[in-house]
């Protein structure tokens, strides 16, 4: 369980959180959104115990453990499969101790511990873990130092997954990840056992993970049951509710108004309208349903092009006189809808540049 107690946060003289609450319920997947500047990673960093509220706090149980990704990746002579390893302190330090411990009580006691966290099928799991974020059997004793930010990252998270912390902490976690590790991610995410908050713009994503959606908006938060398309059906019907009842409260103002304007001057009335009047003082305004704004645009209508707009013809592409996509043939027009998918490094950015005219055939042809 965590629970957001009042968390207030300003930040150079604006209230970014503004007595937030939420209490989000054991073994839940939230999926934390708002719009760009809300305050969702502000709101991250004071559950995370990085930035400090000016009021409030975040609360779990005695013993809980959070784990949350470093903005610093990963680096070093460390292959992928010792880092998220050792991201398990409590089997590293066991296993370490039990290397060296001489006394024999002290030695069972430690090798209890390690069969009661399971310590000897880590390296399985460890392995499970970067194969389903992409990581092939090479790529996992290959050193750190010799991956790119994107991949580093994706080691992270595989720390961050393996450690099993009670509450998982998640800020846009498929930014670094193909279709593939997305899909594996959103499997691994339902299978979880213990509280996740996930901060995603990925509507699918939230749609196929989360089971609440907490909505940060002027500083405070609502708690929805379901994925993101319920969250929207129910915001929907809550604002619709929300500007009934404040047309409702207008038109019972303006009959009470009405009835103490004509009636305060009559002695016979006088008793009646001044009730009315004590009625009116104690009517709460209901406050103007908030939706965030919108911008509506058009694009002028196109002119008609004929077909193709673009044909590949056995070309080949790649830098530096070394191809990395070989006798390439496609064809696109102007009605085509085309979605590139690929493998992180299997070359789509390259392709996209060929396409966009930034680079040049090494052969073939391209029309």
């Amino acid at each position: 369980m965590l629970n957001l107690n009042g968390i207030t946060v300003r930040l150079g003289g604006r209230s970014i959180l503004d007595r937030a609450s939420a209490s989000l319920p054991p073994g839940s997947r939230v999926g934390l959104i708002g719009r760009n500047g809300a305050g969702k990673s502000t709101l991250v960093r004071v559950v995370a115990g990085l930035l400090e509220a000016d009021d409030g706090a975040a609360e779990m149980p005695r013993g809980s453990r959070l784990g949350y990704i470093a903005q610093e990746a990963p680096h070093g002579d460390a292959t992928p499969f010792d880092t998220v390893l050792a991201a398990d302190v409590e089997r590293a330090t066991l296993m370490a101790a039990s290397e060296t411990e001489q006394d024999p009580d002290k030695l069972g006691d430690l090798y209890e511990r390690l069969i009661a966290i399971d310590a000897y099928a880590a390296p399985s799991r460890a392995a499970t873990i970067l194969k389903g974020l992409g990581f092939d059997d090479e790529m996992q004793a290959r050193p750190l130092d010799g991956f790119s930010g994107g991949w580093k990252m994706r080691v992270a998270l595989a720390a961050l997954l393996f450690s099993q912390p009670d509450v998982l902490l998640l800020d846009e976690p498929s930014n670094h990840l193909d279709l593939e590790a997305v899909l594996w991610l959103e499997d691994f995410l339902k299978g979880y056992k213990a509280t996740i908050l996930i901060v995603s713009h990925e509507r699918d994503f939230l749609n196929n993970v989360v089971d609440h959606i907490l909505h940060l908006q002027g500083g405070k938060l609502t708690l929805y049951p379901g994925g993101y398309d319920a969250f929207e059906r129910q915001r929907a019907e809550r604002l619709a509710q929300a500007e009934a009842a404040r047309a409702n409260q207008a038109v019972q103002r303006e009959k009470l108004q009405e009835y103490i304007a004509r009636n305060s001057a009559r002695a016979s009335t006088a008793k009646q309208a001044q009730s009315r009047q004590k009625m009116l003082a104690k009517m709460q305004p209901i406050a103007e349903a908030y939706n965030d704004p919108t911008l509506s645009f058009g694009f002028p209508n196109p002119a008609e092009l004929r077909p193709p707009l673009i044909t590949l013809d056995m070309a080949s592409v790649g830098y530096n006189d070394t191809p990395i996509l070989k006798r390439l043939n496609l064809r696109i027009d102007p009605d085509d809808r085309v979605a590139l998918l690929g493998r992180n490094g299997n070359g789509k950015t390259t392709l996209a540049r060929l396409l966009a005219a930034q680079l040049t055939p090494m052969a073939g042809d391209m029309a």
